[in-house]
């Protein structure tokens, strides 16, 4: 444990491989007006964070502490702030994407970013969750607007995204598609995908049909690709914001929607997630949890890209 004004955190000074991430002692930060201070518990890592480690991505140059998730615990709060109190457990996402820094000990945000954390999960289930399920329910819900009895495919179905949006389109009475490899075609049918399908095998273009709402985490030729498998007025929801003018092109040709879109903070966002947590309809699968000073561990096993659900980073 640090002294009273620091804090661990992981930081890097260089762009390059998990070996730049280091434990370093920082100043620990004070909540301003309508801010809270959250002692972390347990931090979700994601593509983004090994992205942005090696190439600084939106961030820029380093030093910087990466990290989006965050379930803990409230340890002050800033003048003005009513939704909580210290002693208070929360979770939610830090403003993405320059609102980083819950790889650490302790982190600040207004206090809109976050919800109370569901009682039925743990630190390590509830910090896995955020990014990954904001993002799905803004692509679905607030975006795609999903409804019963709708055809939704969704895109590496077993990812951190993946997994938790097939959860959120079944959850909303829709017929899920999924593509994962053959082996994790089982854990698709247990967390809901009616119908799993192998990329490697098939070419999800030829074989899916008449689609209301596609979910894609990968871009690229996928993304345009994904169009053909809509019905007319079908919307193919990309989370890969950048990308090559032949998405909204084609789309228009096709006489169907293309959407590119970043996940941005959200209390109603957490508090409608916290609701499906609470009614026992969405849980995220945990491919492993590391000790806040074993990120690089945890950002190596991501960068596998074979992992089933999500990564966790735990804090003492």
């Amino acid at each position: 444990m640090s002294h009273v004004n620091t804090m661990r955190a992981i930081s890097q000074d260089v762009l390059g491989g998990p070996e730049v991430l280091k434990a370093v002692e920082l100043e620990r930060p004070e909540p301003r007006t309508n801010e809270v201070l959250v002692r972390v518990r347990a931090a979700g890592v994601n593509p983004t964070d090994w992205k942005h480690r090696a190439t600084g991505g939106f961030l820029g140059e380093p030093p910087f502490v990466l990290g989006w998730d965050v379930s803990g615990v409230v340890e002050a709060v800033g003048v003005g702030v009513a939704r909580f109190q210290p002693g208070d457990e929360v979770f939610g996402m830090l403003s993405y994407p320059f609102g980083h820094g819950s790889h650490a000990e302790y982190v600040t945000g207004p206090a809109r970013w976050f919800a109370h954390k569901p009682a039925s999960v743990d630190h390590v289930q509830a910090g896995a969750l955020p990014l990954v399920s904001l993002t799905a329910w803004q692509a679905l819900v607030e975006y795609g607007n999903v409804r019963p009895g709708q055809r939704v495919l969704i895109h590496a179905a077993a990812g951190g995204v993946g997994h938790v949006a097939a959860q959120i389109a079944k959850a909303r009475g829709a017929y899920v598609i999924g593509t994962a490899s053959a082996g994790k075609h089982d854990f698709l049918r247990a967390i809901g995908v009616d119908e799993p399908i192998d990329y490697r095998q098939t070419d999800f273009a030829e074989v899916v049909k008449d689609v209301d709402l596609v979910l894609d985490t990968i871009g690229g030729d996928t993304s345009t690709r994904s169009l053909r498998v809509l019905r007319p007025g079908g919307l193919v929801v990309s989370i890969i914001p950048v990308g090559s003018d032949d998405f909204p092109e084609e789309a228009e040709r096709l006489g169907v929607r293309a959407l590119r879109m970043l996940v941005d903070a959200s209390h109603s966002g957490m508090a409608a997630i916290a609701e499906l947590v609470e009614a026992g309809k969405l849980r995220p699968t945990i491919a492993g949890t590391f000790p806040l000073t074993d990120a690089a561990e945890a950002h190596r096993l991501g960068g596998t890209g074979r992992t089933t659900g999500k990564l966790v980073l735990t804090v003492d």
